[in-house]
């Protein structure tokens, strides 16, 4: 399994406010969708996240986001290792996603483009 990248998950209470600074700070426009109520803006290396704090709650156990070529193939090099998949694979608004606790108990969510 190849890991392409990883994203910082952060929340904020306003997203209008916040993406302007993220896309000057990373030099680029961000990509804006809507997911279970949250609405997200993918920005460099950054993905904001705003909406209910029920659900931002939720969210926040998450470390980071990583990308991969092909999530089920991170599902079976995760699950040979010990990792312990809590939600998955799915399709989401870019590809499909999973949720993994790995070993030591940090949680990530990988991520592919695969439609």
């Amino acid at each position: 399994m190849e890991i392409l990248g990883a994203s910082l998950r952060v929340c904020v209470d306003d997203l209008e406010t916040a993406v302007p600074f993220y896309e000057r700070l990373a030099g680029g426009r961000a990509l804006r969708f809507e997911r279970g109520g949250v609405q997200v803006a993918a920005v460099g290396c950054f993905l904001l996240m705003s909406g209910p704090e029920s659900q931002l709650e939720v969210l926040r156990k998450v470390a980071a986001t990583i990308a991969v070529e092909d999530v089920d193939e991170a599902h079976r090099v995760l699950t040979e290792l010990g990792a312990r998949i809590v939600a998955g694979p799915v399709p989401s608004p870019v590809g499909r996603n999973l949720i993994a606790v790995h070993p030591d108990g940090a949680v990530y969510e990988y991520v592919d483009r695969r439609g």
